[in-house]
């Protein structure tokens, strides 16, 4: 099976203040950051869903292997973002699963879509949910039979977790023991998430 990954990347940033795609981290622009670690993933491959800011974006973040979609009703929130990228993607050639990843998470282990691929071809539902001990985190794997259904009944800033808890037959929740990878939605989040220096002994 084809399988993509789908990078929601067309916010504001607006509790941040700036565009958090752009924060620098390690050296790198944070969403060239999350490409790259998407990139070692098991996925054919990437697609990345710009909206606000996209143009500064474009100029300043290496998306080179990556398809760019543009989303013009970014201002509509998250799900205007999903629909966006679930119609390229439907539109596209072969891909039979898309995972949708947040590109304000830099943290999210490979361990994690590993397990996620391997217990929905298990199951054969249509949703894999990473389980952090007792909440929903992403990223969330989807199967193409059920992105039509999703792009027609999904509004607003909470993504499809709406529409997937009054659908619980189609979901296989995949159960960690960490805690969900931390968004960085202020600038304390970055200070306190960003790799510290070691000391020297």
């Amino acid at each position: 099976m084809s399988t993509a990954a789908l990078i929601l990347a067309a916010g504001e940033s607006k509790r941040y203040g700036s565009p958090k795609q752009l924060i620098d981290w390690m050296g790198t622009p944070l969403l060239g950051h999350v490409v790259r670690q998407v990139g070692k993933w098991p996925v054919d491959s990437i697609y990345v869903v710009l909206g606000s800011n996209a143009e500064q974006i474009m100029e300043s973040v290496d998306l080179s292997g990556t398809t760019v979609v543009e989303n013009l009703e970014w201002e509509e929130g998250m799900a205007s973002s999903i629909r966006v990228g679930l119609d390229a993607l439907a539109n596209a050639t072969g891909f039979e699963r898309t995972f949708i990843v947040l590109a304000d998470q830099p943290k999210v282990q490979i361990d994690v879509i590993e397990k996620l691929l391997a217990e929905q071809k298990r199951s054969r539902l249509p949703v894999a949910i990473p389980r952090y001990r007792y909440t929903w985190g992403n990223p969330v794997l989807i199967d193409r039979v059920i992105w039509a259904r999703i792009m027609a009944n999904i509004k607003g800033d909470t993504g499809a977790r709406r529409l997937f808890k009054a659908h619980p037959d189609w979901i296989e929740e995949v159960w960690f023991e960490d805690l969900p990878p931390r968004d960085i939605d202020t600038r304390f989040d970055l200070d306190d998430m960003r790799p510290k220096p070691r000391r020297a002994l």
